[in-house]
């Protein structure tokens, strides 16, 4: 995992969003290593994909022990993804999950935490009740749920601190190569520009073939900054 942070300066990227999954959590280098050096944009709890993201006794397992190496770590961003297993779309699920969530937000003022979820504009609007409550915007997990991403931009203008930077197929959970899928990256960059997003980009494409990270991502960075750089119409 150094290494990675050793790639940044030769791929021209700022940072690296952390990952905490459930298959790892015990081994996870966050929870021995001194992390205040490294440029971490976030930590995303991957181990809250879990059929016990709502279950009180789970968190203070699981998630407390983070907030705290976070708040260790002076790492600003914690996303909390809310898909697949840990969806919200249910009226009940959402209101259970977000009784459990909320005493973590007060508790935790200093931390800036990110929902990444698949869900209708108001229904995302309506988790939105602490100021240190955010959104990671996925542009594929947009696409494939089926929102409109003009609309979702302006919804959520002045909430979205993060962007993750990833193509997919409409109505599937396909990740493709950037340009393959159904994203429209002109459109989606042309409309953060129009709200003068200045927050975070963290690409998340397709992995292609193991061993050649580096040229994939050189090769997805140059094909997003060509949708970045192209003017509106």
């Amino acid at each position: 995992w150094k290494r990675e942070f050793n790639l940044l300066g030769a791929l021209d990227l700022n940072h690296i969003e952390w990952i905490v999954t459930k298959e790892t959590y015990d081994f996870n280098p966050i929870h021995t290593e001194n992390l205040k050096k490294y440029p971490i944009s976030s930590v995303c709890v991957d181990f809250m994909v879990d059929e016990n993201f709502s279950d009180t006794k789970y968190l203070e397992n699981y998630f407390k022990p983070i907030c705290d190496l976070v708040r260790k770590n002076k790492i600003q961003c914690l996303t909390i993804p809310l898909l697949e297993k840990s969806s919200v779309v249910d009226y009940d699920m959402c209101d259970r999950w977000a009784n459990v969530i909320y005493p973590y937000l007060y508790d935790y003022r200093d931390i800036k935490f990110l929902i990444e979820a698949e869900l209708g504009i108001d229904e995302l609007e309506s988790l939105l009740i602490s100021d240190n409550l955010g959104i990671t915007y996925d542009t594929g997990n947009i696409t494939s749920f089926g929102l409109d991403h003009e609309l979702y931009i302006d919804s959520f203008r002045t909430d979205i601190n993060q962007v993750h930077i990833k193509d997919r197929v409409r109505d599937t959970l396909e990740t493709v190569i950037p340009g393959e899928g159904d994203t429209d990256f002109s459109l989606i960059f042309n409309k953060l520009k129009s709200i003068n997003y200045d927050g975070l980009y963290t690409l998340q494409t397709a992995r292609e073939n193991d061993g050649d990270e580096v040229e994939t991502i050189e090769k997805h960075k140059q094909i997003i900054e060509g949708f970045y750089n192209e003017k509106s119409i």
